[in-house]
């Protein structure tokens, strides 16, 4: 028996952006598709009805995958794909595989021969880098920095100097409630003329993107608390 296909299904940025998520190949694929794995069941369900399904929700077989059910392995996961039946893979927010626990199941499909269906949707990296002026073919998604203040001040001095040498775009996350840190760490620890983008809530209705040298971004500082956000670095 044939096996079935995966699809990665991208999940909209924000609770209001929904029909900026959404493509008429998205809608019929969670329409012909009965299986999912997903890392939170209740936004995965809430998000499916958002799209348009019209298969009852009782019908559904969701695996979840969340950090509390990694360790167990992946072959439960796999079943219905092995067995010929077509599976989606929905992560938190944005696109599978992107900054995404789901890129392990995706090698594992790999591993196994199963093929791999990416659809179009919102990548918040991709929007972000799209957004900021900088080098769109040269750039580096450098996920999370260091806790530690001196090895954080450390890094963002190693990306800018990497910014300024390769003229290549530096983009970083932080989780939301330490956003303010890190923004006063940039300010503090970059040059004057290396230009800093920030990009915040995007795909929302209060989505704030902009790109202004160090100088003029310690002169009006934003309140980034509890609101996702990307920062890209760049010097030209």
């Amino acid at each position: 028996m044939a096996y079935g296909t995966l699809y990665l299904i991208p999940v909209p940025l924000a609770d209001e952006a929904a029909a900026q998520s959404f493509t008429p190949y998205l809608v019929d694929t969670i329409n012909s598709v009965k299986e999912y794995i997903v890392e939170n069941e209740k936004t995965a369900r809430r998000f499916l009805k958002l799209a348009g399904l019209k298969t009852p929700q009782s019908e559904l077989l969701i695996h979840d995958y969340g950090k509390h059910n990694r360790d167990a392995g992946l072959k439960e996961f796999f079943k219905g794909l092995i067995a010929g039946n077509d599976v989606g893979l929905m992560s938190e927010a944005g696109c599978p595989g992107i900054a995404d626990p789901g890129a392990d199941i995706v090698a594992e499909a790999h591993r196994k021969g199963i093929k791999v269906v990416p659809l179009v949707g919102p990548s918040s990296i991709l929007l972000a880098l799209m957004a900021s002026g900088f080098n769109g073919q040269s750039f580096t998604f450098n996920g999370y920095l260091p806790i530690d203040k001196i090895e954080r001040s450390k890094r963002i001095k190693e990306l800018e100097g990497l910014a300024e040498k390769n003229k290549q775009t530096q983009l970083f996350i932080e989780t939301p409630f330490r956003n303010d840190s890190m923004l006063q760490e940039v300010l503090k620890t970059c040059k004057p003329n290396t230009r800093l983008c920030i990009a915040c809530d995007i795909t929302a209705p209060t989505e704030f993107i902009k790109t202004m040298p160090i100088a003029e971004w310690q002169k009006q500082v934003p309140d980034l608390r509890k609101r996702p956000a990307i920062f890209l670095l760049f010097h030209a």
